[in-house]
Parts: C-alpha cells; sequence; structure tokens
C-alpha cells in the first residue's frame, strides 16, 4: 500500500530528542516509531467509547445477557477473595 497522506508536526526540541532515543531503543526510525504510538493509542480511544447502537434484534441479545444468571466460578470468587497485591 502507497503512503500518500502526509502529516507534519512541529515540536519542541525535548520533545524530538525523546522521540529519537525511543525510537532508537525500539530500532525504529522517528516516523514509524510516532506512526506507531499514535496509531495504538488512537485505537484505545475508539475501543473504550461506551456509546455504541444496536438494532432492536441486538439490544434484546445485549439486554438477555445482562439479566442471564452468571454461572458460579470457584477459581474467580477465589481470586477476587484474595487481598490486591498492593493490600498485602
Amino acid at each position: 500500500m502507497s503512503k500518500t497522506a502526509p502529516i507534519n508536526m512541529r515540536v519542541e526540541p525535548s520533545q524530538h530528542a525523546l522521540l529519537t532515543k525511543a525510537a532508537a531503543l525500539l530500532h525504529k526510525d522517528r516516523s514509524a516509531f510516532i506512526l506507531d504510538v499514535a496509531c495504538r493509542e488512537a485505537e484505545h480511544i475508539l475501543l473504550d467509547q461506551r456509546l455504541f447502537y444496536l438494532n432492536e434484534e441486538g439490544f434484546k441479545a445485549f439486554e438477555s445477557a445482562l439479566i442471564a444468571p452468571i454461572p458460579d466460578n470457584a477459581k474467580l470468587k477465589a481470586l477476587l477473595a484474595e487481598p490486591s497485591p498492593w493490600e498485602k
């Protein structure tokens, strides 16, 4: 796939140095590093959206899943009964 859409930005010298150093640690050029990190963060933002639309059939299936009883899970109960790592 040919890359044809440019993205240009001006940064502070300290930001430039930081990005260059991080990219070098991963053996990437600065542009590839910035694009990878920006795309990963964009995916996280998009996946974190809490508003979604369902048609009537989809909503009924979703609602049924929400109200269905949760099967007993002994391993999950044991895990949740343990103190958190910061509480130990």
